[in-house]
């Protein structure tokens, strides 16, 4: 008898849990049919978004659903519209849309909000640029002076011992004695004698022929007159500096045999000199020779020297992508050095009546610039642009947009991403390419 008792307890106990799991999967089922996750969805309300998938028409909007995606991850795409797994939000539908071929992008307000999209308009106005670079200081090789033997000699005296010794006009540098300088004024004072003793003219020839071999023994105007109005051989000469400047070259030394035609110095002048300024190539086409500029200098605070471009050097830099700009700049007091950093300000370049939008709209591809247009119906549209000049935060757009669209300035990489996706999409499923499933999306 309690062995039947026992039979018949389990059996009610199987009963009951058997009743209560149908019970609690019927419940599930009803539930999930009445709600489809999304915001706003109560039980008791049929929901149409759980029970689409890919190919169906959305009857929010009439419009074909190619299949769903985040917007934070547009490569993955589902057939199925649920909670995305790598975002806490909603997988947003793409539709088949009649421009979905031409790269257009329907984003819903809520969405561009979640993007942080922000647009700002195209304008047309006008445009200045400043073109500013950096150079260090040089000698101006225009302004050079080599100061060399005249005839074959001795350097008895050296005035200037040490290069980049600083030098004035007219001032001393070597004291030389010149043989052969000898010999052509003694022929020359005696032939003078002897036509002054005779008082024939035609001695004149021979002295002429005399002064004319002084000449050639390297002797200037001024020496040979010197001699003429002394009538004494003048064996030494003195070498001055032709021009302010500095001595960079030195090649003389007391007691050394000099040649005729020897440098013996180099000298520089510093009234002028040169700044090579590295232009970026993409602004080298605003700087023409000619054009004034202004420069400064970090070691001398409060100084602004004047000049113009005398030269743009054809040659680019191929790890910086710049451009050679000579400037030739004033150098009162010669102040600027060699070596020097300057920083070069050029003349500003104003473009007026010029389409222009925000630098940060225009995406660089490297082979082109795009700039995503914001439609007033929430479509998105990448247009190719050709750019013009940068000043200010601002970009000149030569080709492809009118006055008053407006562009993204923000978010726009993840529009241009999009667009890129729905074209290959198109592409695909033209081919007969079905859209992939969402079996690890959560609903």
């Amino acid at each position: 008898m309690t062995r039947k008792i026992l039979i018949i307890a389990f059996v009610v106990v199987g009963l009951v849990a058997v009743s209560g799991y149908g019970l609690y999967r019927l419940g599930m089922d009803r539930g999930m049919k009445v709600t489809d996750g999304t915001p706003g969805a109560t039980p008791g309300t049929p929901s149409t978004t759980s029970a689409m998938k890919a190919g169906d028409i959305d009857p929010s909007n009439g419009k074909k659903v190619l299949y769903w995606h985040d917007p934070m991850a547009p490569g993955q795409k589902f057939d199925h519209p649920g909670k995305s797994p790598f975002m806490d939000m909603q997988l947003v539908p793409v539709y088949a849309d009649a421009d979905a071929n031409t790269g257009t992008v329907s984003i819903s307000p809520r969405i561009q909000q979640s993007l942080g999209v922000r647009t700002a308009p195209v304008k047309r106005g006008a445009l200045s640029a400043t073109v500013e670079a950096v150079g260090s200081a040089a000698y101006n090789e225009r302004d050079v002076t080599v100061v060399q033997a005249r005839s074959n000699g001795f350097l008895e005296k050296l005035y200037v011992r040490a290069p980049l010794d600083p030098v004035r006009q007219g001032q001393a540098l070597a004291q030389l004695y010149m043989p052969d300088w000898v010999a052509a004024q003694e022929e020359y004072l005696s032939v003078k004698r002897i036509s002054a003793r005779a008082r024939d003219a035609s001695y004149d020839t021979l002295v002429d022929a005399a002064r004319q071999r002084m000449r050639l023994v390297g002797m200037s105007e001024e020496q040979i007159r010197r001699v003429e109005a002394s009538g004494s051989v003048q064996a030494r000469t003195t070498l001055v500096a032709p021009i302010n400047g500095v001595v960079t070259d030195l090649a003389a030394r007391e007691g050394m045999t000099v040649m005729a035609g020897a440098p013996l110095f180099r000298i520089n002048g510093f009234s002028t000199i040169w700044v090579n300024a590295d232009v970026p190539e993409r602004q080298a086409a605003l700087v023409r020779p000619g054009t004034p500029v202004q420069a400064r200098a970090p070691a001398l605070p409060g100084v602004t020297f004047q000049g113009r471009v005398s030269a743009i050097l054809p040659e680019v830099n191929p790890a910086t992508r710049t451009v050679k700009a000579r400037v030739e700049l004033a150098n009162p007091g010669g102040k600027l050095v060699p070596g020097m950093f300057a920083t070069i300000d050029f003349a500003t370049v104003e473009h007026k009546d010029v389409l222009f939008v925000p630098t940060e709209a225009v995406i660089q591809t490297g082979k082109r610039s795009v700039v995503i247009v914001a439609q007033s119906d929430g479509r998105f549209v990448p247009v190719d642009v050709e750019v013009g000049l940068d000043h200010d935060g601002q970009t000149e757009i030569r080709k492809g947009l009118t006055a008053g669209q407006q562009v993204v300035v923000s978010g726009q990489f993840l529009v241009d991403s999009e667009a890129s996706l729905r074209g290959a999409t198109t592409r695909m499923s033209d081919g007969g390419a079905p859209p992939a499933t969402n079996a690890g999306a959560k609903r």
